[in-house]
C-alpha cells in the first residue's frame, strides 16, 4: 500500500460517493417535492428552498472526500492482505453473513447515537453540527450534509471494523445501500410508510422520517440512526402526535 495508491483510490471513491449521493437524493427529491402530488405524507411545514438545497449539497460534497479517505485506506490494505474483508461467502459459515449485517447495524447505531448527542453539546454544535441543522425542514439532500468535523467523527467507524471483524464485501455493499436509503428517506420531509406501520409493532422500533423529522424541530430528542432503543433507554425518544383527520398535511 502506497500513498499514491491511497490518493488515487480516494479520488475515485470521492467521485463515486458524490455521484451516488446526487443520484439517490435527487431521485427522492423529484418523487417527493419535484412533482405534484409528491409521494408520502407531508411532514415539513415549509417546502425546502433552493438556497437550503444548495447549502445541503455543498456540505454533502465537502464531506465525500472525508468519507472516501478511510475507505480507500481499507481497500488498499485489503489488496495487500491486511484486513479481515473477504469476498467468497463460503469462507465463513453462511449464518455469519446476516449476523454480521445485524452486528454492524447495532454497532453503527450505538456509535451514532452517542456521537450525535455529543454534537448537540452547545460547546461543539456551532462548528461541528450546525450545517446539518440549517433549517427545520430538511430535504433529501440533507442526508449527508455534515460539517467536516462531524464527517470525520463518523467516517472512520466502518473502515476500522474491517480490520477487526471478518466482513464480506458484498454484505458491506448491501449495508451501504441500506445506510444511504435510510438517510435520504428519513430526511426527505415526507413519510413513505403507512401511519399504521410507523406506529405499529415493527415500525415503532425503527427510525423513520416521522421520528427523525421531529429531531429537526425538537433537537433534544431522537438521536438514533436505525433503532429507537437508545433513545428509549436514555429518555430522548419522542414522536409527534397523530394528526386529526382533515388537518393540514
Amino acid at each position: 500500500m502506497t500513498l499514491t495508491a491511497v490518493a488515487l483510490t480516494t479520488l475515485w471513491l470521492t467521485l463515486i460517493i458524490g455521484a451516488r449521493y446526487l443520484l439517490v437524493a435527487g431521485a427522492v427529491w423529484w418523487a417527493t417535492w419535484g412533482r405534484e402530488p409528491g409521494l408520502g405524507r407531508r411532514l415539513n411545514r415549509e417546502r425546502p428552498s433552493r438556497k437550503l438545497i444548495l447549502h445541503e449539497i455543498k456540505f454533502s460534497l465537502l464531506s465525500t472526500p472525508i468519507y472516501a479517505l478511510p475507505a480507500a485506506v481499507v481497500l488498499e490494505a485489503w489488496k495487500a492482505g491486511g484486513t479481515k474483508l473477504y469476498v467468497d461467502p463460503g469462507a465463513y459459515p453462511l449464518w455469519w453473513l446476516p449476523l454480521s449485517f445485524v452486528l454492524l447495524l447495532v454497532i453503527q447505531d450505538t456509535h451514532y447515537y452517542w456521537t450525535h448527542r455529543l454534537l448537540h453539546d452547545r460547546r461543539v454544535f456551532a462548528w461541528a453540527h450546525a450545517a446539518h441543522h440549517r433549517a427545520r425542514d430538511p430535504s433529501p439532500f440533507a442526508s449527508f450534509a455534515f460539517d467536516p468535523a462531524e464527517a470525520a467523527l463518523t467516517a472512520w467507524l466502518l473502515p476500522l471494523l474491517a480490520f477487526l471483524i471478518p466482513l464480506n464485501l458484498w454484505m458491506l455493499a448491501v449495508m451501504l445501500a441500506v445506510m444511504t436509503a435510510t438517510a435520504v428517506m428519513n430526511h426527505c420531509g415526507r413519510e413513505m410508510w403507512p401511519e399504521r406501520w410507523v406506529r405499529g409493532r415493527i415500525g415503532s422500533q425503527l427510525i423513520t422520517a416521522t421520528h427523525h423529522s421531529r429531531h429537526h424541530t425538537h433537537m433534544k430528542t431522537n438521536f438514533g440512526l436505525y433503532f429507537r432503543l437508545w433513545d428509549r433507554w436514555c429518555g430522548t425518544d419522542a414522536m409527534p402526535e397523530v394528526k386529526a383527520v382533515g388537518s393540514r398535511d
